[in-house]
């Protein structure tokens, strides 16, 4: 059967089955040709089983007969062996040894026909052995005067020096004699190709490139500015293929280089005029204009001549070419040193956020994040709410973080970020995260009480309106009735500032209407909640405390309606909740006074600021690493290889899922309660120093230190009898003074707010002791892809471990772009310091401290995400590290 014959037969089969039938019956046929050893019919039946091989089916039985073809004289055998040996081995497999004898002889011979196919072989599947072996052959063949064949032996050598980097050297000077060959298209794309790469591996080969600049220049002006070539002519655009790749090379050559990049400024801006736009070719030369722009010091005309180009790729109907403007666009945003000629495009912008392709809106909101600024917030935040009602529910959690961060930080004024946060919790209450539920009622507590009066009367309105899709949103849910526990007898009043009932500052300017609720309003909402269908048992726990303590602050009249409520709950099925419920009827019987007390309204959460050089890392944000203007992360490595680490779990949280309850009855009545150590930072040196902030209970007859016995206190000798039933309330003592919420363990849902909120009765600072003695211990903490990264570990104090990183590059590695992520348990503290330098080379290795302050001597383990470039290529890597000797803590 000849090979027609077996094509057709494939064709005329009706089911999978017969395809396999005819196959499996050629292939058995094939097999006994060939143990035949039959020459004459070796050609025929290489040709049908690379066929079966294109199909799927296996075909190894026929490497040896492909090598068998490389050996002959005839050019066609040679031909379809080369091809067979392309298709069915790789570099790992050791049949490939065989075939370098046969791949040295072909090198040498006087057919160029045969060199070529020879070459193209070693370009497609060298391994290292055969790259070192037959290097000396492809360097002579660089030289040679046939154009046919130095293009091959270019892209070959291109093989051999990425599996060989050390191999380079040798064919540096014949790559730059290349770009002599300006007539010959083929000849300056396989040499532009090979420099660009070299240029990739050795900063040294760079530098020296660097002297062919004016060269490629005068190479890319006379392809815009010659006459028509039909030999080169795609699409209008003379080789569009050499165009972009001097355009990649020029990239590399000004990057940080002044001179070489005043040399282009002229060429580039006669590329971004004269080139077309209304083809594909053309729309791909202006992209790779546009990057070269940005990332070599240009004129800053010629960057936002570039901006203008992305913003002309937003207005075209093609979708394929919007993606890309967005995404190059979030690149180039953290370039610029003046948004103005981005701002300009926000229209634009705005319009792919209501595009019906989910992945130019994603790329759209990203963007949308970069550009936000005091001044475009409004408008901004607007679209993106609106967005955020049509948008899945896997990007609602994180749409609603950056947006509440961005609030935060660009706000006009507090009215307007609680009106933004309140929109965001009516959207996406079930989705966002606890700590965006955290930071709003911190923001709540440290407000006017008109704010607070407002914020209150806000959320109340929201959910009284009873809709289903409403009370959907849990979220929403905690903050109200959070906000309606601690300021219940705000919202029993008349509006405190009549200019806040007066306009809603949301998109609709709606006017507030709402009646004064009277209690029984209160109590009737709070009640329909607890029945309702969307209720969880964090939500009961959170309703719970708010009617406790709206004991404190209705009517008696209304109290033994929410003992009765809170009595339901002495028997649930939940432990949690039945352990409170009975308590809370417990604080029933206290005098009015101490109940007053124990149920106050808890004061203003302290918001604490981070300094520059203290980062504090949750696991979601490793996810999204940057925390500067930049909203959307490391936009970089989303186009780059990610590593198989980063699906690794994330470090142990606390399993409770009232871990980061903000919601507390007690309104931390600072009883005894103990702080842990806070790592500061002194603003003239970057070393740390510890702070104990201990606040120990002076009265010891005080009832009420008894009751709740609360942290590690000095304990009354009359303690009262209430105090065995509520003797369970132990706070978590690993809370660190952070802007994070603080752990808390499940079981202590009358534990005090945070460690920040507390109010040291005495603070002295801890000196390390001279006696500790130091413990240095040396890990390998990263090894890949040419990077090491190593520590010695060592104790500064008791309390903090010292990490003295330090970065190294293997032999003709280039590292940089080096960003190191860090993160801890949230009983621990971090500290990084700057990296000594940027660049990192076998002869020049890069230094950087990190201190951890470990006050609850737990073992350590952190989470790392690490991002470099090798090279030039980008990595990715995020993994977990947890092998410190006990020492360290013990």
């Amino acid at each position: 059967m000849r090979l027609k014959d077996l094509i057709k037969a494939v064709r005329n089969c009706k089911t999978a089955a017969d395809e396999r039938a005819v196959i499996a019956k050629e292939s058995a046929f094939i097999r006994t040709q060939f143990k035949e050893e039959n020459n004459d019919t070796r050609h025929i039946n290489v040709s049908k089983l690379l066929y079966i091989f294109m199909l799927g089916y296996p075909a190894h039985f026929g490497q040896i007969e492909c090598l068998k073809l490389v050996a002959s004289n005839k050019f066609s055998d040679k031909r379809l062996g080369y091809l067979g040996i392309m298709l069915l081995l790789d570099e790992n497999q050791e049949v490939l040894t065989l075939v370098t004898n046969s791949l040295k002889n072909d090198l040498n011979h006087s057919n160029m026909f045969n060199v070529g196919l020879a070459l193209c072989t070693l370009g497609n599947i060298s391994s290292v052995e055969m790259a070192r072996d037959l290097s000396s052959e492809v360097e002579k063949l660089l030289g040679n005067s046939n154009t046919y064949i130095r293009k091959k032996a270019a892209l070959c050598a291109l093989r051999i020096i990425r599996k060989v980097p050390d191999l380079m050297e040798n064919y540096v000077v014949k790559a730059n004699k290349l770009l002599n060959e300006e007539k010959n298209h083929a000849i300056l794309l396989t040499g532009t190709t090979l420099l660009t790469e070299m240029c990739l591996l050795d900063k040294n080969v760079l530098n020296d490139t660097r002297k062919n600049v004016p060269r490629l220049v005068r190479i890319l002006r006379n392809l815009i500015t010659n006459n028509f070539s039909a030999e080169h002519d795609v699409n209008g655009v003379a080789d569009p293929f050499l165009q972009v790749q001097i355009l990649r090379l020029l990239r590399l050559l000004g990057h940080n280089n002044v001179e070489a990049s005043d040399l282009m400024n002229d060429v580039l801006a006669q590329v971004a005029t004269n080139t077309d736009n209304s083809k594909n070719v053309g729309n791909s030369i202006l992209y790779e204009t546009v990057l070269t722009i940005m990332n070599i010091e240009s004129e800053k005309s010629l960057q936002v001549m570039a901006i203008n180009i992305l913003g002309r790729f937003l207005s075209n109907r093609d979708n394929n070419i919007k993606y890309v403007a967005l995404t190059t666009l979030c690149q180039v945003a953290s370039i610029l040193t003046d948004s103005s000629s981005l701002q300009r495009h926000s229209s634009t912008i705005i319009d792919c956020i209501k595009d019906s392709d989910i992945s130019i809106r994603k790329r759209a909101i990203d963007l949308a994040f970069i550009l936000m600024n005091r001044q475009n917030i409004r408008v901004l935040a607007r679209e993106l709410l609106t967005s955020l009602e049509t948008t899945t529910n896997e990007e609602k959690a994180k749409i609603s973080r950056r947006l509440c961060e961005c609030a935060n930080r660009y706000k006009p004024n507090k009215r307007w970020e609680i009106d933004t946060v309140c929109r965001i919790l009516k959207i996406a209450g079930s989705f966002v995260e606890q700590d965006v539920i955290n930071n709003f009622i911190r923001l709540v507590s440290n407000t006017s009480s008109e704010l607070q009066q407002y914020a209150t009367n806000k959320l109340y309105n929201i959910l009284n309106k009873k809709e289903d899709i409403i009370e959907a949103q849990e979220g929403l849910q905690l903050a109200t009735v959070w906000c309606i526990g601690e300021y219940c007898d705000l919202l029993l009043q008349s509006p405190l500032d009549d200019s806040l009932a007066i306009v809603d500052e949301d998109e609709t300017n709606a006017t507030i209407t709402s009646d004064i609720p009277s209690e029984h309003d209160v109590l009737d909402l709070l009640e329909h909640l607890l029945e309702g269908s969307h209720v969880t048992n964090k939500i009961r726990q959170y309703i719970l405390i708010t009617l406790v303590k709206l004991t404190n602050k209705l009517e008696s009249d209304c109290r033994s309606r929410i003992n009765g409520l809170i009595a339901k709950y002495k028997t649930n099925i939940n432990l949690e909740i039945q352990q409170r419920a009975v308590e809370f009827n417990a604080l029933d019987n206290l005098n009015d006074e101490t109940r007053s007390i124990v149920l106050d309204r808890m004061p203003a959460l302290e918001i604490t600021k981070e300094t520059s050089e203290v980062l504090l890392l949750s696991d979601e944000q490793l996810d999204n690493p940057k925390n500067s203007n930049d909203l959307l992360g490391m936009i970089f490595s989303e186009s780059t290889n990610t590593s198989s680490n980063a699906n690794q779990k994330p470090l142990e949280k606390s399993s409770s899922s009232s871990s980061n309850d903000i919601m507390d009855l007690l309104g931390d009545l600072q009883l005894g309660v103990s702080t842990t150590p806070v790592l500061t930072t002194n603003n003239n040196t970057s070393s740390a120093t510890i702070m104990n902030n201990n606040t120990i209970s002076t009265n010891p007859g005080n009832n009420l230190d008894s009751l709740l016995s609360i942290g590690n206190v000095m304990q009354p000798n009359n303690s009262s009898n209430m105090s065995s039933l509520l003797n369970s309330m132990q706070p978590s003592t690993n809370n660190i003074s952070t802007p994070v919420t603080p752990m808390v363990s499940s079981s202590n849902l009358m534990t005090p707010l945070s460690a920040t909120t507390n109010i040291p009765m005495n603070t002295t600072p801890i000196t390390p002791k001279s006696s500790v003695p130091t413990q240095k211990q040396e890990n390998v903490l990263y090894y890949k892809n040419g990077l090491k990264i190593t520590f010695d570990a060592s104790n500064e104090n008791p309390i903090i471990v010292v990490l003295k990183t330090k970065y190294q590059a293997d032999p003709s590695y280039v590292i940089d772009k080096i960003n190191l992520l860090v993160a801890v348990p949230k009983s621990m503290k971090l500290q990084i310091n700057p990296p000594s330098a940027s660049v990192c080379t076998s002869d020049s290795p890069i230094n950087q401290i990190i201190k951890i302050a470990n006050p609850s001597k737990s073992p350590i383990k952190i989470r790392v995400k690490l991002s470099y470039s090798t090279n030039g290529n980008q990595v990715n890597e995020m993994f977990d590290y947890s092998s410190f000797s006990e020492s360290l803590w013990a």
